[in-house]
């Protein structure tokens, strides 16, 4: 489970008071059902990872790995068998005698990670643990948590404002603005049926035409932007919309297409401001009237700057949702 949002938002402080770091304001905190809001950290049994993963300096890997079991009184034998088998669990085995400022980034991440573990936590959280790790570590970190957390089992609450760390690594995950949850669900719920305009720009990149409601119809909206008439479908029951109310039309750049498929299909005109290639696409910046629309395009397409471009979208992969 993921809580994902922009810096600032609370993310970090509801992973605290989780782990009892932090008192809450209003509100309970429940472990299976059992009220744990004033049981101090040290007997909620959770385990966490840091930020800046919070390393004695003085201590080597298996020292810091072994602090938890010590503190709890376990036989020594049995802390020795623990740290081994966490160890070889993280891929750190025969590090055991080195100190932090020996080890590369990630293995001060996995060192960290099999602090946490090695105490068979009720629940294990993760305080952006791979911030500090460049962009290809980062991936092949992500791919190794994801399997442990399958193999192991244990309940992760993992926080970051990378989307797409949480999409690839969630079962679920709650999008956190200012403060507060505006939606919980499938990282494919959050990237296809948005609830809200900031979900929707957030999460991944698009294009938002903002109009007025003129029909709706059999599930289909009919949306009047300016001179545009766009026609999609709003991604939940929740809200009724009807005719009259404003709202936003979100187009994601990779459902534009250069062919119309079937007669289902937004159809837009207009010239091209912008082509980058990025590699597995180019951007394309495309300016209708007022608006503009980002779309993605196979690298092979030559595209002219200044050209006129025509592109369609089926209805849907239009999304249409209320301005909030």
């Amino acid at each position: 489970f993921t809580i994902l949002g922009p810096s600032g938002c609370g993310k970090t402080t509801t992973l605290r008071i989780i782990a009892g770091f932090e008192r809450p304001d209003q509100g309970r905190v429940f472990f299976n059902n059992e009220d744990i809001t004033n049981l101090p950290a040290y007997k909620r049994n959770t385990g966490m990872v840091f930020q800046n993963y919070a390393l004695w300096p003085h201590m080597t890997v298996f020292d810091n790995v072994a602090y938890g079991l010590k503190v709890r009184k376990v036989p020594k034998d049995e802390i020795k068998r623990r740290v081994r088998e966490v160890l070889e669990l993280v891929k750190l085995e025969g590090l055991e005698d080195r100190y932090p400022h020996q080890l590369s980034g990630g293995q001060q991440q996995r060192v960290a990670l099999a602090r946490a573990l090695v105490i068979r936590p009720n629940v294990l959280l993760l305080d952006e643990p791979l911030s500090n790790l460049d962009a290809k570590l980062r991936v092949e970190m992500r791919e190794e948590l994801r399997v442990l957390q399958k193999k192991l089992g244990i309940t992760t609450i993992y926080v970051t404002h990378d989307q797409e760390e949480a999409m690839v690594l969630s079962d679920r995950v709650a999008i956190m603005n200012q403060g507060k949850i505006y939606q919980v669900g499938t990282p494919e719920e959050i990237y296809m049926k948005p609830k809200n305009i900031f979900i929707a720009t957030f999460i991944g990149k698009s294009s938002v035409l903002e109009g007025i409601v003129r029909k709706v119809k059999d599930g289909k909206v009919i949306v009047e932007c300016g001179a545009l008439s766009i026609c999609g479908y709003y991604p939940t029951d929740e809200v009724k919309l009807k005719e009259g109310d404003k709202v936003a039309c979100i187009f994601r750049p990779e459902h534009f297409e250069l062919d119309k498929v079937n007669e289902n299909c937004n159809e837009f005109t207009g010239v091209v401001e912008k082509a980058i290639f990025v590699g597995s696409h180019i951007e394309v910046k495309v300016k209708i009237n007022s608006n503009e629309l980002l779309i993605y395009l196979d690298p092979e397409v030559r595209i002219a700057i200044g050209s006129r471009l025509k592109v369609y979208i089926p209805y849907d992969k239009t999304i249409i949702i209320p301005q909030m």
